[in-house]
């Protein structure tokens, strides 16, 4: 097998895209520290390959970066950009499996090793074979760069390991876009669904089979006893609360269902357990609620092609009119003004 890892120094440190990032900034001569300290973190975190980066912040670092740049697509810019290798020890155990369904399956599990704020499961029927990304502790529907960068970079790591171009059948994704470059269409290989229910990436059930171009089983089983030993030190949490209630909202907005018995149940507790929850944490599910309508009113008022009217219904507002009550009562503005402000 070609470019075999030297076990003793296979980073296994979160941040990588944080650090790609850094990176590319710096080449561009763009003044990183203000983007970093907003973000919060430091250039001795960025720097440093084994300094541990919370999901939240690199999420934070991206999104400022990108307005910086002017750069709408940064994550898929990166990913299209980053060696496979740096992903260390997760990239080596996928390069050494026998089949693709294999390597996905050793993605499914060991994926926390490189980041604990996003849990990813694979999934297997008789038509196909999918990777589904859930957020942990942090609001999915802040991030737009970071998801774009794990879906380019496990397409390119079905092509790369399979020496194949393989193109998924379906993508979906939770946030929202407008529209896509004819190029990344061609990249993604499918239509890419946005304002999904979920973040997934479906391939057609044959290429479970596809063998691996550099299967090695022998450095395979050696590389699964290391990251069962680095899956077991690390600690994956529930987040609060009120993260989990605000993921669970998302996708129910547009259909006009975000209501609480329909959270309490997507969550698996009574909506009175859940409300007790809540409580225990400062908030109730009314506060969430507005509070992630607005987040979200801002985000799409800044998509100048999407109508007020459309903004209204993906927002859970049955009537235009509604929104601009709502909005002017956080904002002491109408949607449009804030909209010709930006």
């Amino acid at each position: 097998m070609r470019n075999r890892p030297r076990f003793s120094s296979i980073p296994t440190a979160t941040g990588g895209i944080t650090r790609a990032a850094y990176s590319q900034a710096v080449e561009a001569g763009v003044d990183v520290e203000p983007l970093l300290k907003a973000s919060g973190l430091t250039v001795g975190q960025v720097e440093n390959p084994r300094s541990r980066i919370a999901v939240k912040s690199q999420i934070k670092f991206l999104d400022l970066l990108a307005d910086t740049l002017s750069d709408e697509f940064l994550g898929v810019h990166l990913a299209e950009r980053i060696d496979l290798r740096e992903l260390g020890l997760l990239y080596y155990v996928l390069a050494s499996s026998k089949t693709l369904g294999d390597a996905l399956r050793a993605g499914s599990r060991y994926s926390a090793i490189n980041n604990e704020g996003i849990q990813i499961t694979y999934r297997e029927s008789d038509r196909k074979m999918s990777i589904v990304f859930r957020y942990i502790g942090v609001p999915r529907l802040n991030d737009r760069h970071q998801i774009e960068f794990f879906v380019v970079t496990l397409l390119r790591i079905c092509r790369q390991l399979t020496g194949r171009h393989v193109s998924p059948v379906a993508i979906k994704l939770m946030h929202r876009r407008t529209q896509l470059p004819a190029r990344l269409k061609s990249l993604f290989g499918c239509k890419v669904v946005f304002g999904s229910d979920i973040d997934e990436v479906a391939y057609r059930q044959p290429f479970r089979d596809t063998p691996i171009v550099d299967a090695d089983p022998y450095l395979n089983s050696l590389l699964v006893k290391y990251c069962e030993e680095a899956l077991a030190n690390r600690r994956i949490g529930s987040g609060t609360w009120r993260l989990r209630v605000e993921n669970a909202i998302a996708p129910l907005l547009p259909h006009g269902r975000a209501e609480l018995a329909e959270v309490a149940h997507r969550l698996g507790i009574s909506q009175r357990t859940l409300a007790r929850r809540l409580a225990s944490e400062g908030q109730t599910f009314g506060e969430i609620l507005n509070g992630l309508r607005f987040d979200l009113a801002k985000r799409y008022l800044q998509e100048h092609d999407l109508q007020i009217s459309k903004v209204a219904w993906l927002l859970g507002y049955q009537e235009t009119s509604a929104f601009y009550h709502a909005f002017k009562r956080w904002t002491g503005k109408t949607p449009m003004q804030l909209r010709s402000a930006a």
